[in-house]
C-alpha cells in the first residue's frame, strides 16, 4: 500500500513537467523576455457543506530570461492569488500569515536538479520576503547560505492570498523556475448548492514587485464544489407507547452517505499498518534544546493526499501548515428528548440494527478498502497530537435490546434541556468508492402512565459533518475542518404516544324503567402474546363523558365520571342508575392504558321483560391516528373487541 501512495505521487510531480499549460505569461526578467505558463496541477472535488476545502495546487513554470551575474540581487515579486470565494487557510498570529505556502523549484520532491535537491527552508519574514543573491551552482536562487529559503507562507486577505518578497530568477537557457502554491482552502459553501451539476472555483493570479510579468490569460479552476453528504434515517419511525418501558431498544438507523469517493477523508493518509495511523500527527523531535518542530509525513510537493491535510510543513513552534485537527466527522444531534427517555448510539458504524461493523485490525491503518468510523468524546476535540497515540475515542458500555453475550457497542448519549448530540471520525476509508456509515439509535425509559412520563411527542435528529461553525472567514483559532450546520430540516426519529382507550357506548339509558350496567375490562394482561408482542401491564382509569341528560334536565349531560384505577387483568363495573340517575344517551369512556374493552347490558329493573346487551366500539384514536386496541391506522371508527 506504501509503495502504490509514492508512486502515484512520483506521477503526480512528473506530471508537472509534462505540461498542460492553461495560461502564457510573459515578462522581463533582468531585461530579456522571461516567458511562463500556469497550470492547476489538479482540479479536485470539494464538499460544498465545507468551509476550508482544500483547493488544487497551483504551478508555475519560467524559462529564459537573461541570467545574471553571481553575486547579483535577485528581482522580487508579490505574487497574488484572488479566488471567487473567501480563502480560508488557517492563520498563525494577527499578521495575516497562514498555511498557504509558496515553494521555489520543488525542494524536496527527490527529483533531479540542485532546486529539488535542496531541503525544504522557510522565510521567516512573510510580510516582506527574502532577499536573495545568485549564487554560484547553476544560476539558481541562493542568498549566500547553504540552504536559501524556497517556502513562503501566503498572507490572507479576503479572497486573496498574497506571497511577498519571492525571489524570481530567470534560468536562462539551463532549465525551468518553478513555482507552486498549495495548501490554500477556501469556504465552497458560496457556491453550493447546485442540483444540476458543479461550481468552480476560479484563481486568477497577479504577479508585481521589483519587477513584473504580463499574465494575458492568469485564471484557472483550482476544484469543483459538489454537495457531497445526504443524510438520512432508515427504516419506520417507530411510535412507541408511553405506558410501555424499553431498555435499549432499537429506534433508527442514522445513515450518512458521501456522494463521491473522496468525501469522507481521514486525517493524515495512513502510510503505516499501525493504529491510527490515520489519525496521529508527525513524530515530534527537537532539534535544538529548546525548539520542538515536526517532522511531516505528507511534504512531498505535487502530491496527491486523499485526507484533510494537505501538503504538511512547520512555519513556527506549534505551527504545522496543511495539518488538519482531524479526519472527516459526522454528527447527529437529537432533539426534543423527552425527559427520562435515555438515548444510546452505536459507538461504530453498524452493519444492521444489532450487529457492528467488522473492525480493521489495527483500527486506523493503512487498509483503504474498510469503511469504518468511531465515536469520540467531542466535535472539536483534536486527533492525536505529536508524539502520541491519543484518539478520543469513545468506550461502549451495554448491548442492545436482544444482544446480551455479545461484546457492547453502544454507549449512552447525554442529553441537556432535551438535546444530545453524538460525534463520530471517519478511521477507515476507501477513496475509490462512494461509502455510507449507519450509525444505530436506541432509547430506554421506565414508563410511568400516572406522571405521564415520558411525554408524549415526536423527537427528531439533524445529521451533518462535523464540526459545524457558522464563520466561512479565515481564522487563527477556529478548527480545521469545518462545516455549514445541517440545512435539512430535521428528520423524525421515534414518537411517543399516549397510552389509551377510546370506547363508544352508543345508547345508556335509566329511564321508562331501564337501567343500563356498564364495564370496563383492562385485557392488557394476558397469556397469548409471547416474544416481542408481549403486552405490558398497564393500570390506569377511565372518565366517561356523558352526552344527552336527564329526566330533570334533557339538554344538560351529567358531569364526567371517573372510574378510579382499573389494574391489568379485573374489570370495573356500574350502574347508570348509580352512577347518572335519570340519565339517557351515548357516552366515551377514555381510559388511560392499552386494551379496554366494555361491555352494556340493558334491561328492564330486574331484567325480568326485555334485555339487551352490546360491546362498546373501540375507535380510532385522534391524537395517535391509531387502533387503540392493536396500533393499526385508519380515519374511521373500527369496532375492534
Amino acid at each position: 500500500m506504501v509503495d502504490f501512495r509514492r508512486f502515484v505521487l512520483a506521477l503526480a510531480v512528473l506530471a508537472l513537467f509534462a505540461g498542460m499549460a492553461s495560461a502564457q505569461v510573459g515578462g522581463t526578467v533582468g531585461g530579456t523576455p522571461l516567458s511562463c505558463q500556469t497550470q492547476a496541477t489538479v482540479t479536485p472535488q470539494l464538499r460544498s457543506e465545507g468551509y476550508t476545502e482544500q483547493t488544487g495546487d497551483i504551478v508555475i513554470q519560467c524559462t529564459g530570461g537573461t541570467v545574471q551575474a553571481i553575486g547579483a540581487n535577485i528581482p522580487l515579486v508579490n505574487i497574488a492569488v484572488f479566488y471567487n470565494t473567501p480563502v480560508t487557510s488557517r492563520l498563525y498570529g494577527s499578521s495575516g500569515a497562514s498555511e498557504a505556502l509558496l515553494m521555489i523549484d520543488e525542494p524536496g520532491s527527490g527529483l533531479s536538479g540542485y532546486g529539488p535537491m535542496q531541503p525544504q527552508t522557510l522565510c521567516t519574514t512573510p510580510l516582506v520576503g527574502c532577499p536573495a543573491t545568485v549564487g554560484g551552482i547553476n544560476n539558481l536562487v541562493s542568498n549566500g547560505y547553504t540552504n536559501p529559503a524556497n517556502m513562503y507562507q501566503g498572507i490572507v486577505t479576503g479572497q486573496t492570498v498574497t506571497f511577498y518578497g519571492v525571489p524570481a530568477l530567470a534560468p536562462g537557457t539551463q532549465g525551468t523556475r518553478v513555482f507552486r502554491i498549495t495548501n490554500v482552502r477556501v469556504n465552497a459553501a458560496p457556491l453550493g448548492g447546485s442540483v444540476s451539476g458543479s461550481q468552480p472555483v476560479n484563481a486568477s493570479i497577479s504577479i508585481s514587485g521589483a519587477t513584473s510579468l504580463l499574465i494575458p490569460q492568469s485564471t484557472l479552476a483550482v476544484g469543483f464544489v459538489y454537495n457531497s453528504l445526504s443524510a438520512t434515517v432508515s427504516g419506520a419511525v417507530t411510535t412507541f407507547a408511553q405506558c410501555s418501558s424499553q431498555t435499549r431498544t432499537y429506534a433508527g438507523t442514522l445513515n450518512f452517505a458521501e456522494q463521491f469517493g473522496t468525501a469522507f477523508k481521514t486525517r493524515v493518509v495512513p502510510q503505516t499498518n499501525t493504529s491510527y495511523a490515520g489519525q496521529a500527527a508527525p513524530t515530534a523531535y527537537t532539534d535544538t534544546p529548546t525548539t520542538t518542530v515536526v517532522t511531516p509525513n505528507q511534504n512531498t510537493p505535487g502530491g496527491i493526499y486523499q485526507s484533510e491535510s494537505n501538503f504538511i510543513f512547520p512555519v513556527g513552534t506549534g505551527a504545522v501548515a496543511g495539518l488538519a485537527d482531524y479526519g472527516t466527522r459526522l454528527k447527529a444531534i437529537f432533539n426534543n428528548i423527552p425527559t427520562g427517555v435515555n438515548v444510546y448510539v452505536s459507538v461504530t458504524n453498524i452493519i444492521n440494527s444489532g450487529t457492528p461493523a467488522a473492525a480493521p485490525s489495527p483500527v486506523g491503518n493503512n487498509n483503504i478498502t474498510s469503511s469504518y468510523a468511531l465515536l469520540i468524546s467531542g466535535e472539536t476535540v483534536a486527533d492525536a497530537n505529536a508524539g502520541t497515540s491519543f484518539f478520543p475515542a469513545v468506550t461502549a458500555t451495554d448491548n442492545a435490546s436482544g444482544q446480551a453475550g455479545s461484546l457492547p457497542f453502544i454507549v449512552q448519549v447525554p442529553i441537556t434541556n432535551n438535546t444530545g448530540t453524538a460525534v463520530w471520525e471517519v478511521v477507515n476509508t476507501n477513496p475509490n468508492a462512494t461509502e455510507t456509515f449507519s450509525f444505530g439509535s436506541y432509547i430506554t425509559y421506565t414508563a410511568s402512565v400516572a406522571t405521564s412520563s415520558p411525554a408524549i411527542g415526536t423527537s427528531t435528529v439533524n445529521l451533518s459533518y462535523a464540526p459545524t461553525a457558522t464563520s466561512g472567514a479565515a481564522s487563527s483559532s477556529l478548527t480545521v475542518p469545518r462545516f455549514v450546520s445541517d440545512a435539512t430540516a430535521a428528520r423524525t426519529l421515534f414518537a411517543i404516544n399516549i397510552c389509551r382507550t377510546i370506547l363508544l357506548y352508543p345508547y345508556i339509558t335509566n329511564q321508562a324503567g331501564f337501567d343500563t350496567g356498564l364495564t370496563v375490562a383492562n385485557t392488557s394482561q394476558d397469556s397469548f402474546t409471547v416474544g416481542s408482542k408481549v403486552t405490558a401491564a398497564q393500570a390506569g382509569s377511565c372518565t366517561f363523558t356523558w352526552y344527552g341528560g336527564t329526566t330533570a334536565a334533557p339538554t344538560t349531560p351529567p358531569a364526567p365520571t371517573n372510574t378510579g384505577s382499573i389494574a391489568a387483568g379485573t374489570v370495573w363495573a356500574g350502574l347508570a342508575s348509580t352512577l347518572v340517575p335519570t340519565y339517557q344517551g351515548y357516552a366515551f369512556a377514555v381510559c388511560n392504558f392499552q386494551y379496554a374493552h366494555g361491555f352494556a347490558f340493558i334491561s328492564d329493573l330486574g331484567a325480568r321483560n326485555l334485555a339487551m346487551g352490546y360491546l362498546a366500539v373501540v375507535l380510532t384514536d385522534p391524537g395517535t391516528s391509531a387502533r387503540s386496541a392493536t396500533g393499526g391506522a385508519s380515519n374511521a371508527e373500527w369496532g375492534g373487541h
